[in-house]
């Protein structure tokens, strides 16, 4: 990562570039320079002692806002915990015993709202930016994160299982499951670049080294180790052989066809997407300019702004519950 601060000019050039032809006019990396310029330091400094306590929480709130903005947009509603009006996220088969960080995201919220004073950022922004904040702290590249979602009142857990790809999709299924949401070929491609830090459960991963043949032998028995056939669905496994790393090793072992999920895999088995996952195997500066550009892009789905939702004042509820 010697050449990591030249990745990051080049990164802020995209993302600029990017922005000035996309309709992000609902959004500003400015929005908090008034109302709380500490916000995004706080956020920060948060972000950063929980990835040193253990790195893993890095990848945990990177998956958090991306299965966020898969449901009903970036909006914070995975947030939510069980109530008799609200049908939590949480209990998605995609997050149940697997999505962690909301302690996190609690301590930032604590922190942030102290250093404004007042609650002013929302959670749903909270997410966006420890997700970033999360990428660099585990050596990857750095962007500018549009700004001033508001939280969703609702959630559900319903629109969760049905949005969130799920890890025995097809490439049909998963470019699909992406296109509904407003990402193409190469957003898929980079944003499962994601799993270049980070752990799976077993049950997420058995049918895979179980019952594929696009896998290395050699490295489906060494899973099978740690998933056995029959229990161990809670066991973990690193998506990648450098899960400390933000770094270009999930490309890599996708070409040597070990792949931890099966929709992993699918990127990189003789379909549209082999030759993105090549290039990202060796390019750095490919890999850390596009999912910078494909990050931005995913945190502005369906955002809601002005008037719509509330900030609230616990992560975990809507305000006045």
């Amino acid at each position: 990562m010697a050449s990591h601060g030249y990745f990051s000019v080049l990164v802020h050039a995209f993302v600029f570039a990017s922005l000035a032809t996309s309709a992000f006019s609902q959004l500003s990396p400015n929005y908090y320079d008034y109302a709380c310029p500490n916000a995004l330091s706080t956020i920060k400094s948060v972000v950063e002692a929980a990835v040193q306590k253990e790195y893993r929480m890095g990848a945990s709130l990177l998956r958090l806002h991306f299965h966020d903005c898969f449901v009903n947009g970036c909006d914070g509603s995975i947030l939510l915990d069980p109530s008799p009006t609200i049908d939590s996220e949480k209990n998605a088969f995609a997050n149940f015993q697997s999505v962690r960080g909301f302690e996190v995201v609690d301590d930032i919220k604590q922190a942030v709202d102290e250093a404004c004073g007042t609650p002013v950022v929302s959670c749903a922004d909270i997410l966006a930016v420890a997700a970033r904040d999360s990428v660099v702290a585990l050596g990857g590249p750095t962007w500018e994160v549009q700004l001033g979602r508001r939280d969703s009142t609702t959630a559900s857990k319903e629109a969760a299982d049905a949005n969130i790809p799920a890890p025995f999709f097809s490439l049909s299924q998963l470019i699909t499951n992406f296109k509904n949401h407003g990402l193409d070929e190469k957003d898929l491609v980079v944003l499962s670049g994601g799993h270049t830090i980070g752990y799976a459960r077993c049950v997420t991963f058995k049918d895979h080294i179980y019952n594929d043949s696009n896998i290395d032998p050699n490295f489906a028995q060494y899973l099978k180790y740690i998933c056995p056939r029959n229990g161990g669905d809670l066991n973990l496994a690193p998506l990648d052989s450098t899960a400390a790393n933000f770094d270009l090793n999930y490309y890599s072992n996708l070409v040597q066809k070990n792949g931890l999920l099966h929709s992993d895999q699918e990127l990189f088995n003789g379909g549209s997407t082999d030759e993105l996952v090549k290039q990202y195997s060796y390019d750095t500066e490919a890999f850390y300019v596009e999912f910078a550009n494909s990050m931005v892009k995913m945190g502005n789905i369906q955002p809601l702004t002005g008037d719509q939702g509330e900030i609230r004042v616990s992560c975990r509820k809507v305000n006045n519950y």
